[in-house]
């Protein structure tokens, strides 16, 4: 399966692993599946971070793509039409980031992974853990 990590649940994995529950790191860890990290989740990371809102172990520019490439995490883009797409979702909230990860999944037939249940109001596939 391919799935998209939303933002938190990347950020559990290396410094929260116990927020996951168990059952779900099966599918994280399963070489068969293939886990993309938004280049979205990367810029709300940075932003995060450059506020305070944040602390990391080094520079978000070095730990975000380092955990990535550790974990076989694949990047995935911006693209016009992800861009585009968002201006079509319901405005069930107004989070730009959840809102761009949305889009992308829908485009790129993803499973979004989150802890956030708002993306279950969208028409997208997710797994709650």
């Amino acid at each position: 399966m391919r799935f998209l990590l939303d933002t938190q649940v990347f950020l559990w994995m290396f410094l929260y692993p116990g927020k996951i529950k168990a059952k779900f790191w099966t599918q994280l860890r399963n070489a068969e599946n293939q886990l993309y990290l938004s280049a979205a989740s990367s810029w709300e990371i940075a932003i995060k971070v450059r506020i305070g809102k944040m602390k990391l172990p080094g520079s978000a520019a070095l730990y975000v793509p380092r955990r990535a490439r550790e974990s076989n995490i694949l990047s995935l883009t911006i693209s016009e039409e992800h861009a585009l797409a968002v201006a079509e979702l319901p405005l069930h909230h107004a989070d730009p980031f959840d809102r761009m990860l949305t889009a992308q999944a829908q485009l790129e037939n993803l499973t979004v992974i989150t802890g956030d249940t708002v993306f279950e109001r969208y028409d997208v596939r997710c797994i709650v853990v």
